[in-house]
């Protein structure tokens, strides 16, 4: 009989998973509550809120290389526990904030924080599941993820039924507290060598430095045509947080409990596919042809999405599920194909600064998707969805040929980066 938890083994995945556990709790404790928390209690307007939020992210985006190559430096772990630490003290700085300045002066360095922490999570995920196992770890870590929001999701609900200014501030200390506890348990984890260890660079006769190339990752042409499209596709998070409900109560014209369903049977298959849909991405040409079916299984979600604006409401809402549930699938292969193309296609000494790259090109094709995903799909309506779908379909099948460029100028592999456990 398979596993049915998603937590892995006992083993250091397992400390991770427990570590990602308590952090995600506290994820959708915010998620939840922190733009009631802004509006309602401390009485910033939505669009005020929703602006500050959006410069914030496109600042924070600035960390993900520099802390993606430190990295490749520094002890991964201990680094992201340092990081967390400080994510901590940001998220207890939003208990002062009583203006528009003082919500930026702390939504900015959180943002930083955070963008920073997710390369550097990349770089820990490496160095725990291995070359062979890295994209196991990041889709069971993916699932345990999913979890986690959930329950901080259900959790910041009891906060928002109260609806007090005591009760804002306990879901703030709360997620605080999440950090601080995951950081405790990050730390137990054994020590992890640098990948690149300082003074290497020295060292090196090579064309390959610390960051890959000479130039690093940002100039890597053929890296950033394959994290590109990865990109392109990472806009499905977008689609399915924004569009989708704003599609269902609007166009489809279900009730809102609707959207609750709809997220709720996403985070379902997410925790019992994710691990089983990752498999056969571990190397850069099998992880570039799963991207391409991710590109055209999200492609043929799209016109199902379109359909339900035509339907009565009960077949609407059945068609919404099943559009759901064929999206993602799409999502998981995607995320699955992604992290394994970020990972494979990286230099062995520079996974945190590649991972940082990558994250950032995803981080602005969401940013942007925001925006032109809504007027594109909502203004456009059954026909924006179709062109959604080509402009998906064309991305994923972009794919294989980009990443097999990539594979002939990549530098020969090394038996084993320096500090990842055999």
């Amino acid at each position: 009989m398979g596993r049915v938890s998603p937590l892995p083994p006992p083993g250091p995945l397992r400390t991770l998973a427990y570590a990602t556990l308590v952090n995600t709790v506290g994820a959708g404790l915010w998620l939840a509550g922190g733009a009631l928390y802004l509006t309602r209690d401390v009485g910033l307007s939505a669009t005020s809120v929703g602006a500050g939020l959006t410069v914030a992210g496109l600042v924070g985006l600035s960390a993900s290389v520099p802390l993606g190559a430190l990295a490749d430096r520094w002890d991964p772990r201990t680094l992201r526990a340092v990081l967390q630490v400080g994510q901590a003290v940001a998220a207890l700085a939003y208990l002062l904030v009583n203006s528009f300045p003082a919500f930026l002066a702390v939504a900015v360095p959180e943002a930083l924080l955070a963008a920073g922490n997710l390369a550097v999570r990349a770089a820990l995920v490496a160095a725990v599941g291995g070359p062979d196992g890295r994209v196991h770890a990041f889709a069971t870590l993916r699932a345990v993820a999913n979890l986690g929001i959930t329950v901080g999701t259900a959790l910041a609900g009891i906060a928002l039924a109260v609806d007090t200014h005591r009760a804002y501030q306990v879901l703030i200390v709360g997620n605080a507290a999440t950090y601080l506890l995951s950081a405790a348990l990050l730390l137990r984890l054994p020590p992890i060598a640098a990948a690149w260890p300082a003074g290497a660079a020295h060292r090196s006769a090579g064309p390959h430095g610390p960051t890959g190339t000479r130039r690093g990752p940002l100039r890597d042409g053929r890296f950033l045509a394959v994290s590109g499209v990865s990109a392109v596709l990472s806009t499905h998070v977008t689609v399915l947080v924004l569009v989708v409900p704003l599609w269902t109560v609007d166009r489809a014209g279900a009730p809102p409990p609707v959207v609750s369903a709809v997220l709720l049977a996403n985070t379902v298959l997410t925790v019992l596919l994710a691990v089983r849909l990752s498999r056969g991405a571990e190397r850069a040409a099998p992880a570039a042809r799963k991207l391409r079916r991710a590109g055209l299984v999200l492609a043929a979600a799209t016109p199902l999405y379109a359909a339900t604006a035509a339907l009565p409401v009960l077949p609407a809402v059945v068609l919404l599920l099943v559009a759901t549930a064929v999206w993602t699938v799409g999502d998981l292969w995607h995320g699955a194909a992604g992290a394994g193309l970020a990972y494979d296609l990286a230099p062995p000494g520079a996974i945190g600064a590649y991972q940082g790259a990558d994250g950032l090109l995803a981080g602005l094709a969401q940013a942007l998707g925001r925006g032109l995903l809504t007027l594109l799909v909502l203004g456009g309506g059954p026909l924006g969805w179709l062109v959604l779908g080509g402009i998906l379909a064309a991305a994923g099948l972009a794919a294989p040929a980009l990443a097999r460029r990539a594979i002939a100028n990549r530098p020969a592999p090394e038996a084993r980066a320096a500090g990842v456990p055999g």
